[in-house]
């Protein structure tokens, strides 16, 4: 059970949708609480009382959007896919749903005096942990089990589409630049840093793939050692990966990520979990992750190969 909650699990980038969720939350919450009207509810006499119980669902609308929308563009490292498990997850759920206990509560102390609640501060919160934990925790376990299945067997499918690269050990003893099968190099590849005097010039069948770091760009590709052998190499350049991506004019070389540039043909297997696609290059030496918003699109890529 410990090692599930390690495991990494998918977070929702997309406003709008949170946008929609926390909605249909605060709706259902307003909702069932005139339908069922528990905590004393049903005996208090009020007017308007359909539009004070909806208060209930605002105020869980406004917690909700607050905590899965503000938080993470406020601090997005702490919320950062890459490290984002499911674990934090169901942490983060329940921590939502203990505040808007809180914050309800406050706003029932508000509406009714508080000898006639009919419960008290740590019934409540005792209430809403014990009836949200296991929901959550099933909710939770069950979407990440469903996104696992689903690019797991997607991937072992795409690793059939990958190029047949060389073995290692054959392509560090090449003395001259990589060439991939039946792709000859016909031309170089130039990048142009900001500044426009630093250049870097490479057979376009040697990139990997390039990731951006703030106001710099590592792009990683083969180069020969003194050796003779063929080894990664790193160069910086200060570029947005916009404009490197738009000097790039080759087939197969796409953007996967909002931090990374691939070169499709040097892919050599895709796995999957939760959260997505993980191309693997060079004998899994680097793991490139794939953003869903890319998914179709490199899937396509992928088995046009």
């Amino acid at each position: 059970m410990f090692k599930i909650l390690s495991q990494p699990f998918p977070t929702e980038a997309s406003i709008p949708r949170h946008l929609r969720q926390a909605a249909l939350i605060g709706l259902f919450v307003g909702v069932f609480l005139f339908a069922f009207q528990p905590f004393g509810l049903n005996l208090w006499e009020t007017p308007h009382k359909l539009a004070k119980l909806l208060g209930f669902g605002v105020i869980t609308f406004l917690i909700t959007a607050i905590n899965f929308i503000v938080w993470p563009l406020l601090f997005p490292k702490l919320f950062d896919e890459e490290r984002w498990t499911v674990g934090r997850q169901i942490l983060t759920v329940m921590v939502n749903i203990l505040l808007i206990a809180v914050a309800n509560r406050v706003y029932l102390a508000w509406l009714i005096n508080e000898e006639k609640s009919g419960i008290g501060w740590l019934s409540m919160l005792v209430i809403t942990f014990l009836v949200g934990l296991f929901p959550v925790t099933g909710t939770v376990l069950f979407s990440y089990i469903r996104q696992l299945k689903k690019y797991s067997s997607s991937a072992a499918e795409l690793s059939s589409h990958t190029p047949h690269l060389p073995e290692p050990t054959n392509l560090f003893q090449e003395e001259q630049p990589t060439v991939l099968p039946d792709q000859p190099v016909t031309g170089l590849l130039t990048l142009v840093a900001e500044n426009e005097k630093d250049v870097l010039t490479l057979p376009p069948a040697d990139l990997l793939f390039i990731e951006s770091s703030d106001n710099y760009c590592t792009v990683v590709y083969l180069k020969n050692d003194r050796t003779g052998q063929s080894q990664p190499t790193k160069p910086l350049l200060r570029s947005s990966l916009s404009r490197l991506e738009g000097q790039i004019k080759l087939p197969h070389v796409v953007r996967c990520h909002r931090s990374y540039i691939v070169n499709l043909d040097r892919v050599e297997r895709v796995t999957g979990n939760a959260q997505g696609y993980k191309l693997h290059l060079l004998d899994g030496q680097f793991q490139i992750p794939v953003a869903r918003k890319y998914n179709d699109t490199l899937v396509a890529e992928l088995k046009a190969l």
